[in-house]
């Protein structure tokens, strides 16, 4: 089967996010106000599993190996059957 997975990163809680720092600074200049920003990395995947559990466990490993650091980030995996 051909899975298609989304997988959103971010920053846990309590983590300096610098770039998202400067981002809002720079809307502030630019007469815009935010409460909050944060910055988050998205990663699309097509790949063949013969399961969507095992699609899922396929990313997972992936995001625990090298698409994220566990220590500092989140992430969400989001998956579903692609034609």
């Amino acid at each position: 089967m051909q899975y298609h997975a989304e997988v959103t990163i971010g920053l846990k809680s309590g983590m300096l996010d610098p770039e998202a720092t400067t981002i809002q600074k720079a809307l502030e200049h630019l007469g815009f106000t935010t409460n909050s920003l944060q910055m988050q990395k998205r990663f699309i995947l097509d790949l063949d599993a013969p399961s969507i559990d095992e699609a899922r466990a396929r990313v997972d490993d992936m995001c625990m190996r090298l698409l994220a650091n566990p220590v500092i980030h989140n992430y969400d995996i989001v998956i579903e059957e692609s034609g």
